[in-house]
């Protein structure tokens, strides 16, 4: 099966692109899939999570997956990121640190993914400034992504994540992909409520909007994550099943993929030029408002 990728980019174009490759490989088992890269003239690398994921699918039911013609370009920056290294290349050294590295996590491997966005995302140098007790929910709101894979998705084939720091772009992107049910089929399994993709999605960024059982209330994460991107100037994204959601200065937009993605993706990008230091309102004492 011979296969080819147009460029791939941090939008909806990006993954419109990857679902069209996998509705290609639909039914293939046992297959040789031989895909040619020479059209993908860019590939943000955060998308490698999707891509990685869409791969990793293939792999499972047992096709051999080779990725050819890859530009000089395109090929730096995923062996710089460790992705080519899965694909019988060798890791490039990231001598100027602006990746994230590609990874795939267990379920199990809650501690190891604590560790990673710790080191990797929310301690980087370019992040804007946030106080102690925002850093801390900024922390539990990217891992919150992790659990409701988890939890939600029920996926038995793991979490995969990547991104990049671009400095003349001044933006550091972030996901984190899961092969899970889908929000869709979550919310309708769990609660009984029918809903399209981009439905389903919107209704699981509000406030306490949430599956989960029990005292602990849901939903949260995403919305400390929108609100601080309003206010900083950055992005998110999110694909589901057929569903797109984006939000972006204060205005949410949806669309419907022409082909589902075979699980969640939850994208982040952050304008690294933002000079406002952030805090938690529940932290200002009243001279820090008079």
């Amino acid at each position: 099966m011979n296969l080819s990728l147009s460029e791939i980019r941090h939008d909806q174009a990006g993954f419109e692109a990857l679902v069209c490759l996998l509705a290609q490989t639909k039914g293939g088992f046992f297959d040789d899939i031989d895909i040619n890269m020479s059209a993908t003239a860019w590939f943000d690398a955060d998308m490698c999570a999707a891509f990685g994921a869409i791969l990793y699918r293939l792999g499972e039911n047992l096709n051999t997956v080779k990725l050819k013609s890859i530009p000089p370009n395109v090929e730096g920056i995923l062996s710089k990121n460790g992705f080519l290294s899965h694909y019988g290349r060798e890791k490039i050294p990231d001598r100027w640190g602006t990746t994230i590295p590609y990874k795939r996590f267990d379920v199990k491997d809650d501690r190891y993914f604590a560790g990673y966005i710790e080191t990797e995302f929310i301690h980087r140098r370019e992040m804007p400034d946030m106080s102690s007790g925002l850093l801390k929910k900024f922390r539990e709101s990217i891992f919150e992504i992790f659990s409701n894979a988890v939890l939600h998705s029920r996926t038995t084939q793991g979490i995969f994540s990547c991104g990049q720091f671009f400095p003349k772009r001044n933006r550091l992107d972030f996901s984190v992909a899961d092969l899970g049910v889908g929000i869709r089929q979550n919310i309708q399994d769990n609660i009984g409520l029918i809903l399209t993709s981009e439905e389903a999605i919107a209704w699981a960024t509000q406030e306490r909007n949430t599956t989960k059982k029990g005292p602990i209330p849901g939903g949260l994460g995403l919305k400390l994550l929108r609100e601080f991107i309003d206010l900083n100037g950055g992005y998110i994204q999110i694909v589901s099943d057929s569903g797109y959601w984006r939000r972006a200065k204060g205005q949410t937009s949806t669309a419907l993929l022409s082909h589902p993605f075979p699980g969640t993706v939850v994208s982040i990008e952050i304008n690294t030029a933002d000079t406002q230091s952030y805090v938690l309102s529940s932290e200002l004492s009243e001279a820090d408002i008079f």
